[in-house]
């Protein structure tokens, strides 16, 4: 095993050369330059242009690589990571992935806290690269994520030279975003999109594209996808089976944010999302994937004409016992195996209805006619 922190590479440079048809420094340089993809069957019409950014092509299977290795390797640059420095953090599946394999690259050791929501197959995953499994049985007021909070103060105090990078408030994370998976989508479209869908939870991706997009001038409207039952925007908490999407404690990070659009998917639509793409586009993709498909296709009656991107988190090759799951969709969710094959073949929209600005589930005209409406 390796026992002295690899020197950082210069691979969040942005103007470095694509990993595509490179050679790379190691499997932490290959992260980013996913994949990104037309879907031209997901929805109902062809007026409509959709890119999917398909991140579970990076090497852990995530977008989470991403933040993971920005926020490793600035603490190991400012000498607040050294190599006997025990990582701590708090995740649902994908960050412990991510900081699991940084972690494991550059010899140190990770404790990753989890809940009873994580995919086993996840824990696995991060078991496999070497990090340590602290599984948290029992919420804190009903919330998981402030259980797995407290776990973690708990052991920073309990183990001596400990570091937590923590996703939910490290201004790293929404940087890494900016500095990579934005720019990529905004240079190979050249500038020129219209809308773009984003799953939430810490938030960063959300505003690391916001930030890149209005640094830049772009005429972009970001709209983030947030779980009905999470509590971030002001929502009201619930239960969520879904991981990756959502929060039941608000972060720091997702604090006072905004974003041009909030439309809030459930659980069912996630489900609905992920079957409808791997049945009609040939890929397997991730809840909140499936989630955030479907808030384009609810809304593709006034995308007409319209340029969108979407960033799709992680792959479903990790839901396949879940998602993909018709008995456990109905022991979870409550919907039969019939009625989700109606709703993925159903055409223009969603069966349900859809949350717009964390307002109410039913828009009002004035609302209908702004989303419609795109500055030239």
């Amino acid at each position: 095993m390796q026992t002295s922190i690899c020197k950082p590479n210069n691979s969040q440079n942005p103007d470095r050369i694509s990993a595509r048809g490179r050679v790379t420094d190691g499997v932490l340089d290959a992260i980013g330059d996913t994949p990104l993809v037309q879907f031209r069957r997901y929805l109902d019409r062809d007026d409509i242009q959709l890119y999917a950014k398909l991140e579970y092509g990076n090497p852990g299977g995530s977008a989470k690589d991403r933040p993971a290795r920005q926020m490793l390797t600035t603490a190991i640059e400012r000498g607040e990571v050294g190599p006997l420095t025990t990582i701590i953090e708090s995740s649902s599946g994908n960050m412990g992935i991510g900081l699991a394999q940084a972690c494991r690259f550059h010899g140190l050791r990770m404790i990753c806290v989890v809940d009873p929501n994580a995919q086993s197959q996840n824990i696995a995953i991060m078991r496999a690269l070497g990090a340590e499994i602290e599984l948290v049985t029992n919420p804190h007021h009903g919330d998981f994520l402030a259980a797995r909070l407290r776990r973690v103060r708990k052991l920073l105090k309990t183990i001596p030279n400990s570091y937590w990078p923590n996703q939910y408030a490290n201004l790293q994370n929404p940087i890494s975003h900016e500095l990579g998976t934005i720019r990529e989508i905004d240079e190979a479209l050249d500038g020129d999109v219209d809308y773009l869908f984003v799953a939430t939870s810490s938030t960063g991706t959300a505003q690391g594209c916001r930030n890149y997009l209005q640094s830049r001038g772009r005429r972009t409207r970001v709209v983030a996808v947030d779980a009905v039952g999470s509590v971030l925007f002001g929502g009201k908490p619930g239960q969520r089976k879904i991981p990756g999407l959502g929060a039941g404690h608000e972060p720091s990070l997702a604090r006072d944010q905004t974003f041009a659009r909030i439309v809030r998917v459930s659980d069912l639509d996630c489900v609905v999302g992920c079957r409808r793409a791997a049945q009609r586009e040939a890929v397997l993709l991730g809840g909140s994937a499936g989630g955030v498909l479907e808030t384009v296709r609810s809304l593709q009656e006034r995308l007409a004409g319209k340029r969108c991107a979407a960033i799709l988190h992680d792959s479903g090759t990790r839901y396949l016992d879940t998602v993909f799951n018709d008995d456990w969709v109905q022991a979870t969710i409550g919907v039969p195996a019939e009625e989700i094959k109606r709703r993925v073949n159903a055409s223009q929209g969603r069966v349900g209805p859809v949350d717009i600005n964390t307002l109410t589930i039913r828009e009002s005209e004035h609302q209908a006619e702004e989303l419609s409406a795109v500055a030239s």
